[in-house]
């Protein structure tokens, strides 16, 4: 005797709601699964404690730090600051820079100071190399100005946040 199945599994179907049709349901479900994880791992983070993406923006200026608009000029003032040593003048070179573990402190043109956040705008990477005038974060290749920190090149559409800071003597200090 021969097995025959006068209906077709759609019609069985409709005599159950709410069961598994299929193989192809239960396949595509794994699929879905299996590509949310991969997804998910390519994703940034959004924690607030990671200045990545988004998150960058919310985050409040660290404190000791000036507003994207202001210029964090030191301008060669000399005027006794009493804040933290930064970095010795001599080690700024006029047209350069130093990337330090929280800043960037350039010297665009002999005895102006600047300084800026060292998180590119863009995903928040640190930025790593100071070259021909340019700040440059190597994660996407964005560009900054080492006279502003406003964006010169690549992803970053934001200028890195300026730092106040104070000359004192022979140091770069951060301004009180």
């Amino acid at each position: 005797m021969t097995d025959v199945q006068p209906r077709t599994d759609a019609e069985i179907q409709q005599d159950r709601p709410g069961t598994a049709s299929s193989r192809r349901v239960v396949l595509m479900g794994a699929g879905a699964v299996g590509a949310t994880a991969v997804l998910s791992a390519c994703g940034t983070g959004t924690s607030g404690t990671n200045p990545n993406g988004t998150d960058f923006g919310d985050n409040p200026v660290p404190a000791g730090s000036a507003d994207a608009g202001d210029s964090g000029d030191a301008g060669g003032n000399t005027g006794g600051g009493s804040g933290n040593v930064l970095v010795a003048t001599s080690k700024v070179a006029v047209g350069s820079g130093v990337i330090l573990d929280e800043v960037v402190v350039t010297q665009p043109t002999e005895g102006n100071y600047k300084a800026f956040s060292n998180v590119c705008t863009h995903q928040g990477c640190k930025v790593s190399v100071i070259k021909d005038g340019s700040i440059i974060c190597k994660c996407h290749n964005s560009l900054f100005s080492i006279e502003d920190g406003a964006p010169t090149s690549g992803p970053a559409g934001q200028p890195l946040a300026a730092v106040a800071i104070d000359v004192d003597g022979d140091n770069v200090v951060t301004a009180a």
